[in-house]
This record gives C-alpha cells, structure tokens and sequence, in this order.
C-alpha cells in the first residue's frame, strides 16, 4: 500500500473514531508532526487508534454483538400476523423490486451532488420541484460547471431515454442476496455472504467498507475481524444498500428480518453501520402489515439500539417533521447537526430516507422525489425509500409513470441474473417469503 493510500485511511480512521467517542487529539498531533513519508509512523497512528474506547461522557450505546444489540433495543411487536393471499404478498415483494429499481435510477444521476447543485440542474432545466427522472439538457450555462456536463453525458440515465433499469451496486447486492437464500437458505452465515462475495463480485465494483472486507478475506481474514482491519467505513452506508432482500422475504417479522440483515452486515460493519441494514429491513417486514409510515418507522426503530446516533438521528428528523411543514426546513436542520458526516455515512443519509418517507406521506412519487432532492447519496436514498414505500403500496399501485420505462428489466454483473425480469426476481423472492409466512 503507497504512503498516500495509507494517510487517506488513517486520516479517515480518525475521523471515526472521533465519531465513535474516542479523544483522537493524540492521533491529530502524531501525525502532524510526521516529517517524512514515514509509513512506520502511520501504522503506528492506526494501531494506537485501535486501542482507543469511547471517552465515559459519550452519550451512547452502540454494540456491534445482535444479543447486545437486541438488549439495548426499545419494545416492539417483533412479529405480526399476515393475513393476505399469496398473489398480494407477491404483489408487495414486486412493488418492493420495481420501488427499489426506480427510486435508485431515479437517484442515480444525481449521485454525491450536494442538494444546491441539484436543484440549480432542475431550475435550468425547467423542472424544479423534481417530478419524474432527472431531465436532458440541450444547453448547459458557463457558469453552471463540468460537474453538470458530467452528469447529463449519460443520457440513458434521463428521462425519455431509459428503457430498462441499469446496473447499479445497489441493485447487484438485493440480487446477489436472493442468490444466498437460494443458495444456502435462511441458515446462511456471514461467512457464506463472504463465500458468495467472492465468487459474484468483481473487486473493483465494490466500495469504501465491502471493497476493505473484500480484501480481508482475501487475505485470509474472518468475520467480524474483516468489518474492523483497516476498514474506516465500517460506519457508512455499504450494509444498508444490502438490506431489501432480508425484509422482502420476512413478511410482518421484524426480528427476524433485522438478524438476517446482522448476519449480512456483520462482513464489513459495526455499530451504526449494522444498524442501518436492520432498520431498513425491520421497516420493510413491517411494511407488509402496515400502511402508516410513522408505525413502519417506530417498528425500524424497535429493531437497533435506543441509545445509538441512528436512533437519534431518526427521532430527530420525526421531531422536526412535526414542527415543519416544509421539508426543506427539516433538511436545514439534518445538514446543520449531520452535514458533517461523510457523504455517503450512514447516519446522515438515514435521516434523509426518513425525510422522505414522513414528507411523502405514503405518495410514492412525492416520497421519492423528496429524499433524492435532498443530495448525499442519492440512489442509495431513493433506492431504500422506493423499496419501504413499494411494499407498503404493492405494484399495482405503483404509478407507471415511474415503473413503465423500467420494461421490467435490470442488468447486474451477478452474471446468472443479468438481464432479468424484475418480475421473476420478485416471484423468486417469494418462493422464500412463502417459506418464512408458512412457518409463523
């Protein structure tokens, strides 16, 4: 590893361990006293972070154990009864893949843009509030940067030029977990997600905290050390984009959704970064049963621990929900107390899923559209909440302004699923719904 790949990690290192609690001021002064290109000097930086614990006046309780987790968890219904027809759970499992499809093509365009840049786009292009996918450009202002010229050079990503949804990480991940449960079934371990990482997933189209565990493994390393060995992402939002296949197939089983997303995430996450991949699949389980975004929140919520930074993140984004009638408010108040986390954390951009789902108030459009507006990683975002939403709704109801140009087709470089039906993925899906449903 360069000297300056190493610095990108150690600098990121601390960075987290900031954020997890740790008085990193001994770290900071180390390395701005290296005069060289000293290596040495850096492992020594990352070993002496690694001993660090949470400094005893920080606030929370985050462990990364699910028997730990699940104590520190507030009360909830863990499971409830599912009293439909087998042709509306698959219905639902079908809205929860075309949701996910669209929200993460809606996104995709806009990727890592902050929300100002976004809607400088839309206001050139004429569309501002967004209401359908991100538009062609035919003239792009001087003054409005390569960063725009970028973005609409992909013209199959734009409205009136997609045909189908393309390949996206995002995606790849629901599909390569439909293939675990086909492949191993719900015994899975966190060591068959590795087996099956490695065998469907070329190592440059993973990233941040799956590419460090990727390599880990590689070298021989086991969970839960390939989540913590030289992995400063293990909190961003990597697990949660792998969370929809664990809630497709729990039906009204939060719980059970939830410790099938730890067994997911555990590869090359901790704390807040397993958290999320339980949430969001706890919420999608829920959405089966529930059709009030503010009961499928608290459900999530029953699944992680009450005193962690995500808990909080999302009480926060529901307090101000209440007080805000415009959800550019409540985004002001996320950018000010979670801005400074890392574009593509996963505290930062759960509470913008949350925006999106509380102000779209079960309008899958308006959902969508919403915590895409927001900025950060928006696929991932728009993905997640055209999943929960997607469910709740069922293809049916989906509108086809959105699922149309899908063409019920996805690419993926899993390459026995590429170019797919998502309809036959989603009947794939709930021949093992089916199976958890029948033993409740």
């Amino acid at each position: 590893m360069s000297y300056k790949d190493l610095e990108r990690i150690v600098l990121y290192e601390v960075r987290q361990r900031g954020e997890e609690g740790c008085d990193v001021s001994e770290a900071k002064s180390a390395l701005a006293k290296i005069k060289e290109k000293d290596v040495s000097q850096l492992m020594n930086i990352m070993e002496s972070l690694s001993n660090l614990n949470p400094e005893p006046d920080f606030p929370y309780n985050e462990p990364s154990i699910l028997d730990e987790i699940r104590k520190e968890r507030p009360q909830g219904p863990r499971g409830m009864p599912v009293r439909m027809p087998d042709d509306e759970i698959l219905d639902k499992i079908y809205g929860g893949w075309l949701g996910r499809c669209a929200g993460c093509l809606l996104g995709k365009p806009a990727e890592g843009l902050r929300r100002e840049h976004i809607e400088r786009w839309l206001k050139i292009a004429g569309a501002y509030p967004l209401d359908d996918y991100f538009p062609l450009l035919r003239e792009i202002p001087e003054d409005a940067g390569r960063w725009l010229e970028s973005r609409v050079s992909r013209t199959d990503l734009l409205r009136g030029n997609i045909d189908h949804m393309v390949r996206d990480d995002d995606i790849d991940y629901t599909i390569l977990n439909l293939h675990v449960l086909e492949t191993y079934g719900f015994k899975f371990t966190t060591e068959d997600i590795g087996r099956a990482w490695l065998s469907n997933l070329p190592f440059l189209q993973v990233y941040t905290a799956e590419r460090v565990a990727y390599k880990n493994l590689v070298n021989g390393l086991s969970p839960p050390e390939t989540a913590t060995h030289m992995n400063p992402y293990r909190e961003w939002i990597g697990a949660r984009i792998r969370a929809d296949t664990w809630g497709y197939v729990t039906p009204g089983m939060p719980e059970y959704g939830a410790e099938l997303a730890f067994r997911d995430a555990r590869l090359s996450h901790v704390k807040n970064g397993i958290y999320g991949e339980m949430f969001v699949s706890a919420m999608i389980s829920a959405a089966f049963v529930m059709n009030n975004i503010d009961e499928i929140i608290s459900i999530g919520l029953s699944e992680i621990p009450e005193d962690s930074r995500l808990s909080e993140a999302v009480r926060d984004v529901i307090a101000w929900r209440k007080k805000y009638s415009d959800w550019k408010e409540t985004w002001a108040k996320i950018n000010d107390k979670y801005g400074d986390y890392h574009p593509v954390h996963v505290i930062n951009n759960t509470a913008l899923v949350i925006l999106g789902l509380l102000y779209g108030e079960g309008d899958f459009e308006k959902s969508i559209t919403i915590s895409v507006m927001g900025g950060w990683d928006t696929d991932c975002n728009g993905a997640t909440v055209g999943s929960i939403v997607g469910v709740m709704l069922g293809a049916k109801r989906l509108p086809e302004k959105w699922t149309a140009p899908l063409n019920d087709r996805v690419e993926s470089l899993i390459s026995e699923y590429n170019n797919s039906r998502i309809s036959d993925l989603a009947r794939r899906t709930f021949i093992h719904a089916k199976k958890t449903v029948a033993n409740t």
